[in-house]
């Protein structure tokens, strides 16, 4: 699905909640210059597509002056939501009718199991400004806690 190399390698700050605790722990005791490859059953990554996950929004949601905003509502968009607590989420449109917008907010990757293979590059202690810069969001649950999301990511 994705592929990165060198020139374009996945950087990131260990230890954040950007990624998937379980990919960190299995690239934890790696050094410069070490491959790994490692499978992730989906329940250990993005855990299995959830029914509930698959929501019908009121039209009148996407509507601007009593029409809808066709530049943001059409069937296969990714748009970006909140949930009723404020948290950020995105939803993907699978059907408009005329009085809701069925909407799957599954992460994409939901249901999938996921292989990994690759080679460690550079380790090195992050930086201050590198660590101020990080925003300790989870890309995969929408936490925003200063602890990531803490390992419960699903």
């Amino acid at each position: 699905i994705e592929t990165l190399d060198e020139v374009r390698p996945l950087t990131f700050i260990y230890g954040t909640g950007r990624l998937l605790p379980v990919f960190e722990s299995n690239i934890n005791s790696l050094d410069n210059g070490d491959n790994f490859r490692f499978a992730l059953k989906s329940e250990m990554a993005y855990g299995e597509r959830r029914e509930d996950m698959i929501v019908n929004v009121p039209v009148a949601v996407f509507e601007t002056d009593g029409k809808i905003n066709e530049d943001i509502c059409q069937v296969g968009n990714e748009v970006p939501m909140t949930d009723t607590d404020g948290n950020p989420l995105n939803g993907i449109i699978n059907e408009i009718t005329d009085t809701y917008v069925k909407m799957d907010f599954n992460n994409p990757m939901a249901g999938l199991d996921l292989f990994f293979s690759g080679k460690i590059i550079e380790v090195r202690d992050a930086t201050f400004d590198e660590i101020s810069g990080t925003n300790h969001s989870c890309s995969s649950c929408g936490s925003n806690s200063d602890q990531g999301c803490g390992g419960s990511c699903n």
